[in-house]
């Protein structure tokens, strides 16, 4: 998932993959919401929450992945 460690997050029990990808995900949504909220005519607290809910999607991927197989 992330290439920067190749296999780090692959060898981590799974519970600790999905926390460590909201701890890492989530406020890099966030916070990119709340910057690009204005130029999109939102207010930025509402483009903050659409950046989480952006950020949530490669978490949900990872679970679905996980469920699969």
């Amino acid at each position: 998932m992330l290439g920067i460690f190749p296999g780090w997050l692959e060898s981590k029990p799974f519970e600790q993959q999905v926390l460590i990808s909201a701890l890492a995900l989530d406020p890099i949504g966030f916070l990119a919401g709340y910057l690009l909220g204005p130029a999109l005519g939102v207010e930025p607290l509402i483009g903050g929450a659409f950046g989480l809910v952006a950020a949530s999607v490669p978490i949900s991927l990872l679970v679905m992945q996980k469920a699969q197989g």
